[in-house]
């Protein structure tokens, strides 16, 4: 799999392949993501990715996300972490530290993730610079520490697939 397959398969409560709206939800939920919050974003991801990962099928109202496929769903606006066929680029991820983590070496403010999303927007790209923006700023707000940062190993467990793991672990011991 690729970094970005892993990135999603959280998702996919069954392990077939396939995310539905039910499973993103869910997955939400499991990680301590308040019913709205999970309700908004199972809708959102899956109206935003569910055509894009199915080339050459038509549209279903099921709205589901094939892992295989989730490349498709790469959008502008972003670090450039992933590749274009989702494959972790690592000089992408220190880049976000080194030319944006200021305040803290090996984590971001709020004002300093505010400024990697300004720097990283695309111009004309509205689609792509609300899911960034969306995407970074739900991030922040699930994981930032005490101090109110964004660790690094935080984002890298966030590239690397198993954030969605820990945030699941953590909230089942609560």
């Amino acid at each position: 799999m690729t970094a970005l397959q892993k990135h999603v398969s959280f998702f996919d409560r069954n392990k077939d392949g396939i995310i539905y709206p039910k499973e993103t939800f869910q997955g939400f939920r499991a990680m301590g993501t308040n019913f709205a919050l999970s309700t908004a974003a199972a809708a959102l991801i899956h109206q935003g990715l569910s055509q894009k990962t199915r080339p050459g099928k038509p549209p279903s109202l099921q709205l589901p996300i094939e892992v295989k496929n989730i490349k498709g769903g790469k959008h502008g606006s972003d670090t450039g972490a992933y590749d274009n066929e989702g494959m972790f680029v690592e000089s992408k991820f220190e880049e976000i530290f080194t030319k944006y983590a200021v305040t803290h070496k090996g984590a971001l403010t709020e004002g300093e993730l505010g400024a990697m999303l300004k720097g990283n927007k695309v111009p004309k790209d509205t689609a792509g610079s609300i899911a960034a923006y969306t995407e970074w700023k739900m991030l922040y707000s699930m994981c930032k520490d005490k101090d109110g940062l964004l660790q690094k190993p935080i984002v890298r467990a966030t590239y690397d697939g198993t954030l969605f793991y820990q945030l699941e672990k953590s909230h089942k011991g609560k």
